[in-house]
């Protein structure tokens, strides 16, 4: 198959790429290296993809949409993978912009590029995320009534939702959006909590802990989603949009997290408590029954087991 992956350099979308092209799929991967982290390590993504019989790369904006319709009309991919965004809760109070360019305008690019295809278009899977459940308690079930959001970030996260099931209505497109909680481990974000707090702790540094430490998240270890993600992929759904949770289902509060990465990296972390930050939530926990029936897929990877894996890459990483 010729698959399109947005947001190839990105820590889901490389890990995607990496395993389709394993398995002898040619991949399209487009993304813009936007600075919103260091691009170094977008580029070293780009590299080990690079290495790999299959994969070519496009660097452009997602919201040209002229640009990325020509793309997807030279390339015809029968299955776009859409996981480009402008990611991060709390960069949302700075750059609200930021989002409703990549988030809005951006999915609404792929969406138009998807309708160009016709029929020859079997699925369009795309990222979504815990946020748009907004601040509750329980089991996060994929049919709950959605809430008011918390932060800008959840607000365009939903909107693509809702943008992606009109373009189903409407044009009968195949789409599903994967709702992700918290995903951590090799070559992951450095915006992200478990990644900053170890370049912290390695260079000896206090980190702030919001809501002092007793935030929990529905940790999910990548090998956790990749696996439900491509066996979405690889679906072809009809003209039918559907979501579903790719979760832990195991909240872990942050000052736990924070023990398990000294553990992992085998030095003392300097903590700071500090009040809540806006925007965050104080818990997600997802309900993966529907993922699990449609597709015989449970997240099970244990926080130890995978912050182990993430230290030793990130160790070898950072010296390299």
């Amino acid at each position: 198959m010729t698959i399109l992956v947005t947001g190839a350099a990105g820590f889901i979308g490389f890990h995607a790429s990496r395993r389709l092209l394993a398995r002898g799929e040619r991949i399209v991967g487009l993304d813009s290296l936007t600075d919103y982290y260091d691009v170094a390590l977008k580029r070293a993504r780009l590299t080990e993809l690079d290495r790999q019989a299959g994969f070519e790369f496009h660097r452009l904006d997602l919201a040209d949409d002229d640009a990325v319709k020509r793309l997807v009309l030279e390339t015809r991919p029968t299955r776009i993978l859409h996981l480009a965004a402008q990611a991060g809760v709390r960069y949302s109070l700075d750059a609200p912009f930021a989002y409703t360019h990549s988030n809005v305008t951006g999915h609404l690019s792929v969406l138009e590029a998807a309708r160009a295809l016709g029929g020859d278009l079997a699925h369009l899977v795309y990222a979504s995320s815990s946020s748009v459940y907004g601040e509750r308690g329980g089991r996060f079930r994929e049919d709950d009534a959605l809430g008011e959001p918390v932060s800008l970030y959840a607000a365009t996260k939903r909107a693509d939702e809702l943008m992606s099931s009109t373009y189903t209505h409407l044009y009968g497109l195949p789409q599903t959006g994967l709702r992700f909680f918290t995903v951590y481990g090799p070559w992951g974000r450095p915006d992200m909590a478990y990644f900053s707090f170890a370049e912290a702790m390695l260079r000896g540094e206090t980190i702030r802990l919001f809501n002092e430490g007793r935030n929990q998240r529905d940790f999910t270890y990548i090998d956790d989603v990749i696996e439900p993600l491509v066996r979405v992929l690889d679906d072809a759904p009809g003209a039918r949009h559907g979501v579903y949770n790719i979760g832990g289902s195991n909240p872990v509060e942050t000052l736990d997290l924070v023990a398990t990465l000294e553990r992992a990296l085998g030095v003392n972390a300097k903590t700071e408590p500090v009040p809540p930050q806006p925007g965050d939530v104080s818990y997600t926990c997802a309900d993966v029954t529907r993922l699990e029936r449609d597709y015989g897929c449970v997240p099970g990877t244990r926080l130890e087991e995978g912050i182990a894996r993430f230290a030793q890459w990130f160790r070898s990483y950072r010296n390299s």
